[in-house]
């Protein structure tokens, strides 16, 4: 696995903001953006050096390519000191930054750093966490037709308990059990598609505390693949480190 490091120019003044600090307002263009440094095999195959410009409707059509399990990719938007803004990309393969951000370098503040992970885990072992997710449940709203599956729609958890015992459901079904944690509701998160577009409205909340390892395992696989819903919009990427 790689973890990559995007340093994003956000300008000094937040009244006269460069161009970086407004794409990181809306995160599905993050998403949109950030998927191109992960083509699809047709794109590879089409344009294997990546040198063809891009075209109207590339960055969208590379969001919805179908990837393996072992093909995704999970990020997070880290404020930083000073008011300035990290990307952190956690993805199966080596990603091609270089050809995503082709013909929007404005957008970065310096060469994106890219570092292989070497991940181990074992059973008792204790780490630092930091989990931004989307803490949601499905609700079922009236009974369902004779031969369909209930239909329901995803709710925020709300309050400090209730969603703290969403995480430590998660982590009972991920292989890790939550020793401490402090809470942060960061209330919703608003996205569109494009301007003019219905909003859309992600619950956002986040994780820090310490966690045991139960099942190495298991715990990889959630590593990898990430904790809850809303993952192209910024959820779900798992940090660790040694306690």
């Amino acid at each position: 696995m790689y973890l990559s490091c995007l340093l994003i120019d956000v300008g000094k003044n937040p009244d006269r903001p460069r161009p970086g600090r407004l794409w990181l307002r809306n995160l599905y263009h993050v998403h949109q953006r950030l998927c191109m440094a992960f083509p699809s095999a047709p794109k590879v195959a089409d344009d294997g050096g990546f040198l063809k410009p891009f075209k109207p409707g590339d960055l969208e059509e590379q969001v919805h390519v179908a990837r393996a399990s072992d093909a995704g990719f999970l990020f997070r938007v880290d404020p930083q000191l000073g008011g300035r803004a990290v990307i952190l990309v956690q993805s199966a393969v080596k990603p091609a930054w270089e050809y995503a951000f082709r013909n929007a370098g404005h957008f970065l503040a310096e060469p994106p750093k890219v570092k292989a992970l070497d991940l181990s885990f074992r059973i008792a072992q204790r780490l630092r966490f930091h989990l931004r997710a989307n803490p949601t449940e499905r609700r079922v709203f009236g009974e369902p037709l004779p031969g369909q599956k209930p239909s329901g729609k995803r709710i925020g958890v709300h309050g400090e308990e209730m969603q703290r015992a969403w995480l430590d459901r998660k982590a009972a079904e991920n292989g890790f059990r939550i020793l401490s944690c402090v809470v942060t509701d960061r209330g919703f998160q608003t996205s569109r598609r494009s301007p003019g577009s219905p909003p859309i409205r992600h619950l956002c909340v986040d994780f820090d505390g310490i966690l045991e390892v139960t099942e190495p395992e298991l715990f990889l696989d959630a590593f990898q693949s990430g904790i809850g819903s809303a993952k192209g919009f910024g959820f779900g990427l798992l940090s660790v480190a040694r306690a």
